[in-house]
């Protein structure tokens, strides 16, 4: 990828306003070479003053852009408001803590070869405490149930994909969104390549493990009918299991004259078999749930604002 490709870095922003400002001064340096390029804040119905850092950064950078949501929607669905926005040939996202060395946005780059549309930075070394990233770990693994081992255990955060990709997801309107999901659905050609993560200069992440988890369930319920077939199996297994307890009891019977006793084998066989209907029931009520919502059709996202150097003036406009 050389500096003659236009670029456009998106960054949700939520309690982002300790490290906005130099954020955009190390991006607008990392790439004052290249020939067009922009970085789009979408503030996430942040509770700080974010909006207002990033309304000061687009007076003061002619390639800052601005949009501001109306609620805290989630990281990815503010992605998915930025990627729509983009106006170049390569889209990177990255977090806006720092985290996410704007110095590497070139070797994402650079490793976009013509046989490569996906791109992620992975870091070498665990990125947060013992217990989140047990929890990572677990997330990707639920991940790999949608897109593929390799793929999931490589995704982050910090990717560069060519623009042109979100038409595979253009249509897409819903609540829970992924975006590694996405992108999964348009392009197999991905490259994973190193790019060490930086320590939290300030606040505290706001992905907390609850979230992280939610937003698990979400991505593999909502893009995956695996679970539904892990039940089915699962179901199977039990009536195969419940079989042999039976054939036991009668082979028993007829061999030695004596029965089986009788409380503690039945209260077994009922516990077991009462909380495999109970986990069955729990992940058809998932399906059931995402349907519901899709129903309702909820969307992904509302921008009540979008600023820029080039509009003196602010644009109203309803996102998908």
């Amino acid at each position: 990828m050389t500096p003659s490709h236009s670029v456009t870095v998106v960054v949700p922003v939520y309690n982002g306003s300790a490290t906005l400002r130099e954020l955009a001064g190390r991006v607008d340096a990392t790439l004052s070479k290249t020939a067009n390029w922009e970085l789009i804040f979408v503030v996430d119905g942040s509770p700080d003053d974010s909006w207002r850092v990033v309304s000061e950064l687009v007076e003061q950078y002619s390639h800052v852009r601005g949009i501001d949501l109306f609620r805290n929607f989630g990281q990815h669905n503010a992605l998915l408001a930025g990627i729509r926005a983009a106006r170049h040939d390569v889209i990177v996202t990255m977090d806006d803590d720092l985290q996410h060395s704007p110095e590497q946005i070139p070797t994402l780059l650079e490793a976009m070869s013509e046989d490569v549309d996906l791109v992620y930075g992975t870091s070498p070394e665990d990125e947060h405490n013992a217990f989140r990233n047990i929890t990572s770990r677990v997330a990707k693994a639920a991940m790999g149930f949608t897109i593929g081992g390799r793929m999931a255990r490589d995704s982050g955060a910090f990717r560069a994909f060519r623009t042109s990709l979100r038409d595979g997801f253009d249509l897409v309107n819903d609540s829970y969104i992924s975006i590694d999901v996405l992108l999964s659905w348009v392009t197999t050609r991905y490259r994973a390549v190193a790019t060490p993560m930086q320590q939290r200069e300030a606040g505290k992440s706001n992905y907390t493990v609850r979230k992280l988890l939610r937003h698990t369930l979400n991505m593999v319920t909502g893009y995956s009918s695996r679970p539904l077939r892990m039940v089915s199996w699962l179901g199977f297994g039990f009536a195969l299991f419940g079989t042999f307890a039976l054939g036991y009891v009668l082979v028993r019977y007829i061999t030695t004259d004596t029965e089986v006793p009788g409380f503690a084998f039945l209260a077994s066989l009922i516990s077991i078999l009462a909380g495999a209907q109970l986990f069955g029931l729990g992940i058809i009520g998932e399906y059931l749930g995402r349907m519901h919502f899709r129903s309702m059709q909820r969307p992904a996202y509302v921008v009540r604002t979008m600023v820029s150097n080039e509009n003196a003036k602010n644009e109203e406009h309803s996102g998908r």
